[in-house]
């Protein structure tokens, strides 16, 4: 069973996806702040990290992405964010300039539903 480590500070949010996940068969690690995953993903290894962009702070996720890429080179990260369709502004993790900085594999806008997230998360832990 593979286990994905889901962090947003939107707690309706942060529910409904372990309860999708879970009943996908995923194991869920949730945490609602930034900080507290920077210190719970010392304790832990996940197969897969799915995280919001604004939290504590309208950088958080990409902060707490670093640092867990820092950590676990080789879990996917994968940004969950409303801020494309909220400000306007969007960030692509493929393209060359961005990933030096980003520390995400992917990014999915947070108005996708649980089944293409899902299918994302196959993609990078099959």
């Amino acid at each position: 069973m593979a286990t994905i480590f889901l962090v947003d500070d939107d707690f309706d949010f942060l529910y409904q996806s372990k309860i999708w996940f879970s009943q996908a068969n995923y194991k869920v690690i949730t945490c609602q702040s930034s900080i507290e995953a920077a210190e719970q993903i010392k304790n832990i290894k996940p197969d897969i990290a799915l995280i919001d962009l604004m939290m504590e702070t309208n950088d958080s996720g990409f902060i707490l992405a670093r640092k867990i890429k820092q950590q676990y080179p080789d879990i996917p990260v994968i940004m969950l964010t409303a801020v494309s369709s909220e400000l306007g502004i969007s960030f692509d993790a493929n393209e060359k300039e961005s990933k030096s900085w980003l520390f995400v594999d992917a990014i999915i806008d947070k108005g996708k539903d649980f089944k293409y997230i899902q299918k994302i998360i196959e993609q990078y832990i099959s």
